[in-house]
């Protein structure tokens, strides 16, 4: 009776033992197929309630029918929308960034802009941070750099999310390719890259002015203007003043079909947002032209301060 129970317990214990090696072979194989799974075997497929998931060329299912909206992003993660709030998954469905934000935007469709409303963050495909989320917008200028905004001071990252200009600017913006027009404590410096095809700052801003490949100007105030405006001239500030409408109508562009996480041609031929983008941009361009360091009134606040010292 007792080698029988022996044998009973040894017999048992090689079935589990058994099963346990199965389980973690398996769970190896699944680890080495989702390494090897790319962009392209996938598409996105949809259910009978209209939710989206992801599949193989075969018909296996790798993620569940359960996001109202996924769009790719790069070749290796794709942007979600769960009920009303947005983030970032790989091809496997692991989360790289939560779906917690109202505001998503792909840039240079490798990019991802998500956040609320000040709290912006940009991620690349890989769900790796390069800003983290503490700026009120992000936004692609000439030459790949990022223009952000905090605490309505301006700045300058380039695409590895290293701070170039911390936040310490009124305004910052790019007329041409090769030239960047700064404005601090209300004085406008100009700089121009006379080499080089793709605007690019040093890495060693400060001595920028000792750099042959860039021309440093500084606005010199004219008081025999007649507009009173000494940084800009009239063509620049009528530039300014329309400034405002054209950030105005990209932001309301966000919030009505970019935020929603739409591709951009599906959403115009719906027309859905039309009721909404007058009210929409009014608030909108309400916002930048109450803005109190770069607005187009910006630089009349500045030359009453310069009179009044």
């Amino acid at each position: 009776m007792i080698m029988k129970k022996i044998f009973i317990f040894i017999f048992l214990s090689l079935i589990l033992s058994s099963c346990a090696i199965a389980s973690e072979n398996d769970q190896q194989t699944q680890k080495t197929i989702s390494t090897t799974i790319s962009m392209s075997d996938l598409t996105v497929f949809s259910n009978e309630d209209n939710l989206f998931g992801l599949q193989d060329k075969s018909g296996n299912i790798i993620v569940e029918p359960q996001y109202k909206k996924l769009i790719r992003l790069g070749n290796s993660s794709w942007i979600v929308q769960k009920k009303n709030k947005y983030g970032l998954i790989d091809n496997y469905g692991n989360y790289l960034v939560e779906p917690k934000y109202r505001h998503v935007d792909r840039i240079l469709g490798k990019y991802l802009k998500i956040g609320n409303d000040n709290d912006y963050a940009l991620y690349n495909e890989k769900g790796e941070t390069i800003l983290p989320h503490e700026y009120s917008s992000i936004d692609i200028l000439f030459g790949g750099l990022f223009l952000t905004k905090q605490n309505y001071k301006y700045g300058l990252a380039d695409p590895n999310g290293r701070i170039i200009l911390s936040n310490v600017f009124d305004d910052i913006y790019m007329p041409k390719p090769n030239i960047m027009r700064i404005q601090y404590n209300g004085q406008w410096y100009e700089i121009e890259q006379i080499a080089g095809t793709e605007f690019s700052l040093p890495e060693d801003i400060t001595s920028i002015d000792k750099n042959s490949n860039f021309k440093v100007t500084q606005f010199i105030k004219d008081p025999v203007a007649a507009s009173g405006y000494s940084a800009l001239t009239f063509t620049d500030y009528l530039l300014k003043v329309f400034s405002s409408i054209s950030p105005a109508h990209e932001e309301t562009i966000d919030e009505l079909m970019l935020s929603q996480g739409a591709e951009t041609v599906n959403i115009f031929i719906k027309f859905t947002w039309l009721p909404m983008y007058p009210i929409t941009f009014a608030k909108k361009y309400y916002q930048n032209i109450r803005t109190p360091n770069n607005g187009p009134l910006s630089d009349v606040r500045n030359e009453l301060k310069q009179k009044m010292q």
